[in-house]
C-alpha cells in the first residue's frame, strides 16, 4: 500500500475516510471517544502538511434515511475540542452545497461532512455515489481499518474514481500488527478465543491453527468443544450443528501440533441471571439443567499458565459472561495473565475491549485493534476489502 507520507498533500483536498462510529447516551453524549483520539495523529500530520481536509464516517445504521439521533455533529464538536481548533460541519455528505464547502477551504482547515449512511448508495457500494464523493477530492486516504472488511462506495468505490490513493497511519498500524503478531510473529504464539458461539469464529480458529503453538478456547463456545469430546453440559448454550467441526478443529490441532486447551472447570448458574444460584463444579458435575457462565478457577489458572512462556499472544473473545460480577472472574484471571506477561499482546474485538477495560489491563496490552470485524476478517486468513482497493 501506499502511505499517506509518500504523497505530496500540500494544498490538496484529501477525503479521509475515518471510523467516529462512537456510542452515545440517551442525551446524546458521546461516552467513549477512543476512535476520534486514533484519528488525531493524521489529522495533525494533514494540518502540518497543509492540506485541505475533507472528513467522512458512518455512524450507526440509519438505513438509508436521515436520523437526528445519528447525526455527527456531537463528533464534530468533540473533534474541535480536542485538536484546539474550528471544524466546519457540513450537513450532507454530497450535493452542490457540500461541493461549495469544500472548494471553500484553505490549507489546514477541516470539514466533516454528515453521516454517511444516511444514503442507502453508500452500503450499496453504488458507483455514481462513489464518483461523487471523489469528485471532493485529490487524494483519497483510508484511515478506517473498522470498516475495511466492508465493500462499500467510501472504502472501495471511491478509490476508482479518486486520483490518487493511499493508506493513512492507523490503518497502517492495524494491518502492521495483525501481521507482527499472527502471520510473522515471535514465537510461542498463544491465541486466547472466546464468546458465544463457535458459528461466529469457526474460520478464524480453522486459519489461527495454521499459526499458533497454544490454542485456549473459552466462553460459551468451549461448551461445544466439550459437547463434541462426550462431556454433558446440561443445560449450556451448545451449537449442535458444529459439534463435528468441533471435534474436527480437535483433530486438526493435534496433527498441527498445536496444544490446544479446554476448560477442566466451570462457574454454572441455574439460570442466565446476574442473581442466580451458582457454584464451581468440575465437567462431571454439573446439576441438571444449570448452564455454565464462565470458566472455572482451576481452569483459568491452566490458562493463566499457558500464557506465561509466549511471545505473542492474540485474544479475541472473554472467558464468561464478563458483564456480570458473579462471571468475569475466569476473563479477569486471564486478562491479568496476559497484561502481566511480556510477551506483545493484542487484543480485537468489541466484547474483549470491553473484558479489558472492565479488567483494568487495557495500559498493558501492547495493541488495541480499533475493529472487532476488520481485525476477525483477518483472523480468518481473508484480505479487507479497503486494503486490496489500495493495493
Amino acid at each position: 500500500m501506499k502511505s499517506v507520507k509518500d504523497i505530496n498533500v500540500k494544498s490538496k483536498k484529501v477525503f479521509v475516510r475515518v471510523d467516529y462510529n462512537v456510542p452515545f447516551d440517551e442525551n446524546l453524549n458521546i461516552t467513549d471517544d477512543n476512535r476520534i483520539l486514533a484519528t488525531l495523529d493524521l489529522i495533525q500530520y494533514l494540518i502540518k502538511h497543509n492540506a485541505k481536509i475533507i472528513l467522512a464516517s458512518h455512524l450507526g445504521r440509519p438505513n438509508g434515511k436521515r436520523d437526528p439521533r445519528l447525526s455527527l455533529a456531537p463528533v464534530c464538536q468533540r473533534l474541535s475540542q480536542l485538536i484546539k481548533k474550528e471544524v466546519q460541519f457540513a450537513d450532507d455528505c454530497i450535493g452542490e452545497k457540500v461541493s461549495h464547502m469544500v472548494n471553500q477551504l484553505d490549507d489546514g482547515q477541516i470539514l466533516l461532512l454528515e453521516n454517511l449512511r444516511f444514503h442507502n448508495e453508500e452500503k450499496n457500494n453504488d458507483e455514481q455515489f462513489s464518483k461523487q464523493l471523489a469528485d471532493f477530492c485529490d487524494v483519497y486516504i483510508n484511515n478506517a481499518f473498522a470498516v475495511s472488511h466492508r465493500d462499500q462506495a467510501s472504502v472501495t468505490g471511491i478509490v476508482k474514481f479518486a486520483p490518487e490513493s493511499a493508506a493513512g497511519f492507523l490503518l497502517e498500524k492495524e494491518i502492521r500488527s495483525y501481521y507482527d503478531s499472527v502471520e510473522n510473529p515471535k514465537k510461542p504464539l498463544v491465541a486466547v478465543i472466546g464468546g458465544a458461539k463457535v458459528s461466529s469464529k469457526l474460520a478464524a480458529l480453522e486459519n489461527m491453527l495454521k499459526f499458533v503453538d497454544k490454542l485456549i478456547i473459552g466462553g460459551a463456545m468451549a461448551n461445544t468443544f466439550l459437547k463434541s469430546q462426550g462431556c454433558d453440559t446440561k443445560g449450556s448454550i451448545i451449537e449442535e450443528d458444529l459439534l463435528q467441526k468441533a471435534s474436527d478443529i480437535i483433530e486438526q490441532a493435534k496433527k498441527n501440533s498445536v496444544e490446544l486447551l479446554l476448560p477442566i472447570d466451570l462457574t454454572c448458574a441455574e439460570k442466565f441471571d446476574k442473581n442466580a444460584r451458582a457454584k464451581e463444579v468440575l465437567l462431571d458435575e454439573i446439576p441438571d439443567t444449570w448452564m455454565a457462565l464462565d470458566i472455572g478457577h482451576k481452569t483459568a489458572q491452566i490458562f493463566a499458565r499457558a500464557i506465561q512462556d509466549a511471545k505473542t499472544i492474540v485474544w479475541n473473545g472473554p472467558m464468561g459472561v464478563f458483564e456480570m460480577e458473579k462471571f468475569i472472574s475466569g476473563t479477569k484471571i486471564v486478562a491479568h495473565a496476559i497484561a502481566d506477561s511480556s510477551a506483545f499482546s493484542i487484543v480485537g474485538g468489541g466484547d474483549t475491549v470491553l473484558a479489558a477495560k472492565l479488567c483494568n489491563v487495557v495500559d498493558k496490552i501492547s495493541y488495541i485493534s480499533t475493529g472487532g470485524g476488520a481485525f476477525l476478517h483477518l483472523m480468518e486468513g481473508k484480505q479487507l476489502p479497503g486494503v486490496v482497493a489500495l493495493q
